[in-house]
C-alpha cells in the first residue's frame, strides 16, 4: 500500500448498476421473508454513504460480490430465500466454517452472495450479537468501522470505504446515523489486539488521506480530525485487567489472525 495516490482500476458503471440492483432484489426478499440479513462490505458502505457515496467510483473501489450478516438461527431461511433467487448454496463452506459462514452462487448472474452469520471472523472477531437488530439495510455503522478496522493487513480498498464512512458520519455514544464510538472504545478496551490493530489502521487512514491527490484539501483535514477524535475516545477509555496484562507483552506476540479467502 503506497503513502500516494488511493486509486485503483475503475469499474464499468453498468457492472455497478448490476451488483446495485442485484443487492436491492436480495434485500426487498428477506424483508418479505422477514429474515434478518442486513448488508456489509462496499455495498453497505454504497448504501450508507449518500453525500460520499461517489468517492467510490472516483477512487476505482470496485464491487466484487454482495455481503451480509445474518443469525445464525435464521441459517435455514436463508437458505430457502437464497435458492428462491436462484442461487445455490457451496455447503463445503458452511461446513468447514462450522456454521459461521455460507456462500451462495448464481452462474446465470455470474454473482456470489456471502453470508456471515453470528459473527465476523477475520483478524479479529466482531460479533453482531443483539447488534443486527440496530439499523437496516445494513450493520450498523461501528460494525461498519470496525469491519475495516479489524483488518491487519488493510489495503486500499478498506481505506477508501472507512474514509467515505468517517466524512459522512459523526462519531458519537449512540447509533443512529452516528458511529457508536462508546461501543468501539469499550470493544477496544477490553481487547489488547483489536485495539492494535484499530488504533494502528487508524494512522493508516489518516497518512493514506492525507497525501491522496484526488481528496480536495477540505476533505483531508476532515478525515484527519475525524481519527484524532477516535483515537482520543479509544485512549480515554479505561482499560479492562486483562488489556492491561496483555499490553506488557505488545508486539512480542502475535495479537491478529491470518486470514485465508475463501475464492
Amino acid at each position: 500500500m503506497t503513502s500516494g495516490q488511493l486509486a485503483m482500476a475503475p469499474q464499468d458503471a453498468t457492472d455497478r448498476a448490476r451488483f446495485e440492483s442485484e443487492l436491492q432484489r436480495i434485500i426487498a426478499a428477506g424483508q418479505e421473508a422477514h429474515v434478518v440479513m442486513r448488508v456489509l462490505g462496499s455495498l453497505a458502505f454504497q448504501l450508507h454513504c449518500p453525500k460520499y457515496g461517489y468517492l467510490q467510483e472516483k477512487l476505482g473501489r470496485a464491487y466484487t460480490d454482495i455481503d451480509f450478516a445474518a443469525y445464525g438461527r435464521e441459517a435455514a431461511g436463508v437458505r430457502a430465500l437464497m435458492a428462491g433467487l436462484g442461487y445455490s448454496d457451496n455447503r463445503e463452506v458452511f461446513v468447514v466454517s462450522e456454521g459461521a459462514r455460507a456462500i451462495f452462487d448464481n452462474p446465470r448472474l455470474g454473482l456470489h452472495v456471502d453470508v456471515f452469520y453470528d459473527r465476523l471472523d477475520f483478524s479479529h472477531v466482531i460479533s453482531w450479537a443483539g447488534r443486527l437488530d440496530i439499523d437496516r439495510p445494513t450493520i450498523p455503522l461501528a460494525e461498519m468501522f470496525l469491519e475495516k478496522m479489524q483488518i491487519f493487513r488493510i489495503n486500499e480498498k478498506d481505506i477508501i470505504d472507512t474514509i467515505m464512512l468517517v466524512l459522512e458520519h459523526p462519531f458519537g455514544a449512540s447509533d443512529s446515523e452516528t458511529i457508536n464510538m462508546a461501543h468501539i472504545s469499550r470493544l477496544c478496551a477490553s481487547d489488547w489486539g483489536l485495539w492494535r490493530t484499530v488504533t494502528m489502521n487508524l494512522q493508516k487512514v489518516a497518512q493514506l488521506a492525507s497525501g491522496c491527490a484526488q481528496l480536495e484539501a477540505e476533505h483531508k483535514s476532515q478525515v484527519v480530525a475525524q481519527v484524532q477524535r477516535a483515537l482520543a475516545a479509544i485512549e480515554s477509555e479505561p482499560k479492562t485487567m486483562a488489556w492491561r496484562l496483555r499490553s506488557r507483552v505488545g508486539d512480542r506476540v502475535k495479537w491478529y489472525k491470518d486470514v485465508d479467502e475463501v475464492e
